[in-house]
């Protein structure tokens, strides 16, 4: 795909995993990001939410997973265009150059309302509710109560909340998290329990308390 682009005017980088490829596309000033669904540590939906919070640079999705769910999912998130796999060069070519044109008027997607377990977010305004209360937190205390938010009922690891946080991995001795997590749990405490749990050895997870560690 490099060689191919190349002959028809683009300079290409490249980036295998999730993480490396947040953190690139962040330093970076690319016209048009090509996004795959599958990558190892962060997958492509989180790149994606990641990216629409501090840029407004056109991307395309490329997956395997041809679902309508998933292609809704990718166009919420603010993808500008959804390709599914197989496809053929000359197809990717045509859909750049047409986000291209299309997005050298700034249009860009409004951020969608996060809602789970009674818990409001707005993208946009960075505001947070609890039960339609407002509750006040820091910066990267919203980043990472939108990450759990927007995984709800599933354990996100250390590893990939400070990829998306630090773009970098967890160090083992690394206490932040865990402080930012305390101050959550304390904001949005609730009678029934934490809405926050800790999975000891993994990660975190946002769901109504259910018993267990935390």
């Amino acid at each position: 795909m490099t060689d191919y682009f190349a002959q028809h005017g683009f300079r290409v980088e490249s980036a295998h995993d999730g993480r490396s490829g947040l953190a690139r596309s962040l330093e970076g000033n690319f016209d048009l990001i090509i996004l795959d669904v599958m990558l190892p540590v962060l997958d492509g939906f989180e790149v994606l939410r990641q990216l629409r919070k501090r840029l407004a640079t056109p991307v395309i999705m490329l997956t395997a997973r041809t679902a309508q769910p998933d292609r809704v999912a990718g166009l919420n998130a603010g993808a500008d265009d959804y390709l599914p796999k197989p496809f053929g060069p000359e197809e990717l070519l045509a859909r750049m150059r047409a986000v291209l044109r299309r997005t050298a008027k700034g249009e860009t997607a409004e951020p969608q309302m996060v809602e789970a377990g009674g818990v409001k977010l707005n993208p946009q305004t960075r505001e947070v509710w609890s039960h339609d209360q407002p509750v006040e937190v820091t910066s990267i205390e919203f980043d990472i109560l939108e990450i759990l938010a927007r995984a709800a009922g599933r354990t996100v690891s250390r590893d990939e909340l400070a990829a998306v946080l630090y773009q970098r991995r967890a160090t083992p001795y690394e206490r932040s998290l865990d402080v930012h997590i305390s101050h959550l749990r304390k904001k949005l405490e609730r009678e029934d329990g934490p809405l926050i749990r800790t999975i000891r050895g993994v990660g975190y997870l946002f769901a109504p308390a259910m018993g267990g560690d935390a």
